[in-house]
């Protein structure tokens, strides 16, 4: 199968399958190149095709905590009272800004994520 610009999700799922037969290549052999070709040509299909939303602020916080082992009462030095964690936490609460900037700056979690619209509306 020769590389080619990929149309369809035929197209797409053919060239999943061949790059299957390719995971095992050996380093520098040309069948490595032709896995690295078709790799692009499928992230390029996908960021076309199947593109994945931001995540919502809430689940960035929880997923970054998840990732740093933090407990909720570890957010103390960027939301300053473990009511107001809670609340965030709860979509009972929207970041301030003064939030989204300590935990921008803290725990490396995107601004332009924090300063989305949760999924989940307030007070649910």
């Amino acid at each position: 199968m020769y590389p080619r610009i990929l149309h369809s999700e035929e197209d797409y799922e053919a060239a999943l399958t061949h790059v299957e037969t390719l995971m095992d290549a050996e380093p520098g052999s040309p069948a490595e190149e032709e896995l690295e070709i078709w790799t692009l040509l499928i992230e390029s299909y996908e960021e076309a095709h199947h593109p994945i939303p931001p995540p919502d602020p809430v689940e960035a916080i929880r997923f970054r905590m998840d990732q740093m082992g933090l407990k909720p009462a570890d957010l103390t030095p960027y939301i300053k009272s473990k009511s107001k964690i809670s609340e965030v936490l709860n979509h009972k609460r929207p970041l301030s800004l003064s939030m989204i900037r300590a935990l921008h700056e803290g725990l490396g979690i995107p601004a332009e994520i924090l300063v989305r619209e949760p999924e989940a509306p307030y007070g649910t």
